[in-house]
């Protein structure tokens, strides 16, 4: 491995102090940067546990969607634009769609793949950045410097350029946000690899001369993924308000599938209808705020040391 392998450690991970690999200097000067009321906010006792039952009601709600939403989501009827009240708890829309149904049914749409595009893109990165950490030398330099490529566009107009070279759907939008999410999990992946590299333990199973893949899965993955599950969780929040952003700017999901972002959209015609616009941003904005919440509370307990910094 090369000499300066080590050194890039504390710069691979953008954005997100504390996990292995950091040095404590780095890693205070980021804490420091982070704004007190959100400090306050998630170390707030009991705001893990809300933060947690807002997840799972969602995922409730993604599993039992049929059940819950008591209308159609395509049904249309003569109330129009109504309201929200005791028959249509969000009002109805342009066409007479019950707007309570409709944003249920898009919560099967946004969050699934939403999961979906987290999933694909850490197994992506796990491979690369496991692999760049692992072996170093031409293979690491190789394989940072594609990553490198893909960070030197702006990731919003890379995903916009690629949906819309592919053509406006849900699957398109999804591969969009993959290409550009991939290398932030493979950065991530190859410091903590690189961490993990320089421990005892995995010295010690080096020296017994077990393979390379054998040496990865037992001795490096184990602890590389609690500190990628915590990453995942905070990716997730940037995936969903992606996803919807190309469903909004119509490159995702397509009418008349009920999506929040394309709810969204569809809304902007009627400025005097708040109704249409508020709920769908309500969940997005409640399923963000709840991962970032458990995100940052898992990472907490991950890392020890942010608890005395």
């Amino acid at each position: 491995m090369p000499d300066g392998s080590a050194s890039n450690v504390s710069g691979t991970l953008p954005g997100r102090p504390g996990f292995p690999g950091q040095p404590d200097h780095h890693h205070r000067g980021r804490r420091a940067r982070s704004p007190r009321w959100w400090r306050t906010l998630k170390s707030t006792p009991g705001m893990a546990l809300i933060a947690l039952g807002i997840v799972v009601a969602w995922a409730v709600v993604v599993f039992l969607t049929p059940l819950i939403a008591p209308y159609d989501p395509l049904g249309q009827s003569s109330a129009t634009l109504i309201g929200p009240g005791l028959h249509h708890l969000f009002g109805t829309d342009e066409l007479g769609r019950d707007v309570f149904s409709r944003v249920i049914w898009g919560a099967r749409v946004t969050i699934p793949y939403s999961v979906l595009v987290v999933v694909i893109s850490v197994a992506i990165g796990l491979v690369f950045g496991g692999v760049a950490g692992y072996f170093g030398g031409w293979v690491d330099g190789v394989l940072m410097r594609l990553v490198d490529f893909v960070f030197s566009f702006p990731s919003i107009i890379l995903a916009l350029v690629i949906a819309a070279a592919l053509g406006p759907s849900l699957r398109n939008a999804v591969l969009a946000i993959v290409v550009v999410s991939w290398p932030t999990y493979a950065r991530v992946a190859r410091s903590l690899v690189l961490s993990a590299m320089h421990s005892d333990f995995v010295t010690a199973a080096r020296l017994l001369g077990p393979s390379s893949i054998r040496a990865m899965a037992v001795d490096v993955l184990p602890n590389v993924l609690g500190p990628m599950v915590v990453y995942a969780t905070l990716g997730l929040g940037d995936a969903m308000l992606t996803l919807a952003s190309l469903s909004f700017l119509g490159l995702g999901s397509q009418p008349p599938t009920a999506e929040w972002g394309s709810m969204i959209s569809g809304a902007e015609q009627y400025f005097d209808k708040w109704w249409l616009a508020l709920f769908p941003g309500l969940a997005i904005v409640s399923v963000v705020f709840a991962l970032n919440i458990l995100g940052d509370r898992l990472r907490d307990v991950l890392d020890p040391r942010l608890l005395t910094s």
